[in-house]
């Protein structure tokens, strides 16, 4: 609080409608709240002892209310009060003793504390409004300012090719890690600390995906079970880092969580690792239209969510949370824009992942690439550059499934390869076709022509992700275990497309721990050598498990936190190796699909070494096969110019429960090939021959071999010879 409001009571003086939020400026702030439909906004001034005081804001522009108020800087604790329209039933939610969030607030404090006071309507007359104050239940909006030494903060910038993204939770990566100070376990600055940056690097991981770090609040229904919404995809303020992972907030010291979120990412970036954030523009934490208002619908509800023609007083839910942002109106799309660009200039985050992003698509109803969401994401000159990747589905009244479907400019969450991975390595007959497709970048749904054409990098690779199993818990879970969520077992998805490897759970017995351990193996090494961009799941190289807990999103505890102390250290070292592999050879890094000429730099054979033919491919039983890949050069070159010169590699593939004997190709004279990666033994390659075109070689079950061709180099040619 400021000096000026504990002398006299401030004044609000004619303000800018420019920029939204709380602006401070010389001699005072700025305030500035977008509501086309109320009559009256009056904005709300908090001492640190909780006293209020209202100013209305005199001036109203263009649906913006805004005035300047003197004296008052940052760390002013602020929120607002909307007189207006009151018709539930006619979807117009303006009530005046309910305290509002700022949609722009860069900080906030406090917490939802659930009761009557937090609801805008009468309990007991449910087309009333409730005249029962809220501010005392309510977070409040904080008034951020000060400068931030970025020094000499460079983004890595790394191409897609180049990208291999870790998915991770900053409380859960953080919380039990041995190294960490207990005052920055489960903070951004734990995320920071030279322990977790040591762990990352050495990964070689190139970037990390943060689960929702937009401020969030935990539904009523979780509360009253005594758990909470731990994965964070209920937002309430997206221009403001949640203040639950803050070690400076935990320390007293509210509004600092943007200098130390700020801090987080500037020392990620010096080690040479980018930010992605997930973020949930397609529903907020406000509910259904029986939810609380803390928010967007105290302020102008018809402006910030879809509603229902038919019945204004719903909402139209094409999320599974009771609402869905109105993503054809400007006022919520210029929020989901502003908040985009702030997050990149101002925090210095290098892209997004776009929680059920099919939801943005809807401007009209239906899932649209010409959707005005679309439109200015591809004209916004800082945005466009950002790394941007879809979830390409949404749930609730309209569950479609849009993969394949966005922009060009758009990257995806394969689902597909998810799905078929996972049914291939537990020999399910996929077909070996579709294990192919999977492998080689999905041109099926990416490789199209004209506008619809796109790389093998439009396809985010994944076997896990933070909504589902864990991969330990894949191979070792037939079912999912969520009763501890306390909606008896009910809840998260029962298509897991998981094996237990012949015992469900924790088991002791030796034969299953080495299967499973195979199985494991064999996944990781399909993710790491697959064209696209590969996406690991924070502590599946530790052999983190969730206890066959398939949906603990709301498990803020040990069933979420990674184990740091019980580390499977061949598992680490083996994804390791993987990670940096791939990392040292572009051949798995195409940045185009392979058409025309260049297709003859990707060959198929049986494990006879035999070229595949049209019945081999329509064998939908067939579980193994050998992939050639050329090391020519890569018809688009690296970032530098560079041609990107590899050797050659041959990809032997056994999904069978049998070891099987492969063949060198006979069309590839010339070469001795040596082991490089063997999952069914990762001591091998240390041990294993040269081999020559016709030599047999075995491969495990359920595994893969990876051999390296040696090629001479001869002078005055543009490219190794083979």
């Amino acid at each position: 609080m400021t000096a000026m409001m504990e002398r006299s009571t401030p004044r609000a003086l004619p303000g800018s409608p420019f920029p939204l939020g709380a602006t401070p400026r010389d001699g005072g702030t700025n305030f500035a709240v977008v509501s086309g439909i109320a009559d009256r906004v009056i904005l709300c001034l908090f001492d640190e002892a909780g006293h209020e005081t209202q100013l209305e804001l005199p001036d109203y522009d263009a649906e913006v209310w805004h005035g300047f108020v003197p004296g008052i800087g940052p760390g002013q604790a602020y929120g607002y009060r909307v007189q207006g329209p009151y018709d539930r039933a006619g979807g117009l939610r303006c009530n005046p003793a309910k305290l509002l969030l700022d949609p722009y607030a860069r900080a906030i404090k406090g917490w939802t504390c659930y009761g009557p006071e937090v609801y805008d309507y009468d309990f007991d007359q449910p087309d009333a409004p409730s005249e029962l104050d809220s501010a005392r239940y309510v977070p409040l909006s904080l008034v951020t300012g000060g400068m931030f030494k970025w020094g000499n903060d460079t983004p890595p910038r790394r191409s897609y090719a180049e990208t291999v993204i870790y998915e991770a939770h900053v409380k859960g990566l953080t919380m039990l890690h041995p190294d960490l100070p207990e005052r920055l376990r489960g903070t951004y600055a734990g995320l920071a600390h030279e322990a977790v940056i040591d762990h990352l690097t050495k990964l070689g991981v190139t970037a990390v995906e943060l689960l929702p770090v937009h401020q969030h609040a935990t539904e009523e229904f979780l509360v009253q079970r005594g758990l909470s919404n731990y994965w964070g995809y209920n937002t309430i303020g997206y221009f403001a880092p949640h203040h639950g992972y803050s070690a400076a907030v935990r320390a007293g010291r509210p509004g600092e969580q943007v200098a130390e979120f700020k801090t987080m990412v500037k020392t990620l970036h010096q080690a040479g690792l980018e930010v992605i954030l997930d973020v949930v523009f397609n529903h907020t934490a406000e509910g259904g239209e029986g939810g609380p208002t803390l928010c967007f619908r105290g302020l102008d509800n018809p402006a910030y969510y879809r509603l229902n023609p038919a019945d204004p007083g719903s909402y139209y839910d094409s999320t599974g949370t009771g609402n869905s942002v109105n993503a054809g109106n400007p006022v919520m799309l210029q929020l989901i824009m502003d908040s985009l660009r702030y997050w990149l200039a101002e925090m210095h985050v290098d892209g997004f992942r776009f929680d059920l992003a099919a939801t943005l698509a809807r401007q009209e109803g239906g899932f649209s690439q010409l959707s005005a969401f679309f439109d200015l994401v591809m004209q916004d000159p800082v945005v466009s550059q950002a790394k941007l990747i879809a979830e390409p589905w949404d749930v609730g009244q309209f569950d479609s499934y849009d993969l394949g479907r966005f922009p060009a400019l758009w990257r995806e969450w394969n689902g597909r390869y998810r799905d078929s991975m996972r049914d291939f390595w537990r020999s399910h007959p996929i077909g070996i076709g579709e294990f192919a497709t999977r492998f080689c970048g999905s041109a099926d749904l990416y490789g199209g022509s004209g506008a619809d054409r796109r790389r093998p990098t439009a396809s985010v690779n994944l076997i896990t992700v933070h909504d589902g199993f864990t991969l330990r818990d894949l191979v070792s879970y037939n079912d999912k275990h969520n009763d501890v969520n306390g909606e008896a077992n009910r809840d998260g998805t029962s298509d897991n497309r998981s094996w237990n490897c012949g015992a469900e759970g924790e088991t002791t017995d030796p034969e299953v721990l080495e299967l499973r351990a195979r199985q494991s193996r064999a996944m990781l090494t399909t993710l790491l050598l697959s064209f696209g961009v590969p996406m690991l799941l924070s502590g599946d190289e530790l052999g983190n498990s969730q206890q066959g807990n398939n949906n603990a999103y709301c498990q803020d505890n040990v069933i979420s936190w990674l184990d740091w102390s019980n580390v499977d250290t061949n598992l680490l070292e083996f994804t390791r190796s993987l990670v940096h592999f791939r990392r040292s050879h572009p051949v798995f890094r195409r940045r185009r699909f392979l058409t025309g000429a260049e297709a003859a730099e990707l060959g198929w054979f049986t494990p006879d070494g035999k070229p595949m033919t049209e019945v081999n491919w329509a064998d939908s039983t067939a579980l193994a096969l050998t992939i050639y890949l050329d090391g020519a050069d890569d018809p688009d070159p690296g970032p530098d110019g560079t041609p990107l010169v590899d050797d050659d590699f041959l990809v032997c593939v056994n999904a069978w429960w049998e070891p099987l004997e492969f063949s060198i190709p006979g069309t590839l004279p010339g070469q001795a090939w040596l082991t490089e990666i063997d999952s069914h033994d990762p001591a091998a390659p240390a041990t294993e021959p040269q081999r020559q075109a016709g030599d047999a070689i075995t491969v495990g079950p359920r595994s893969i071999v990876v051999l390296r061709g040696s090629r001479l180099i001869i002078p005055g040619q543009s490219r190794p010879a083979k």
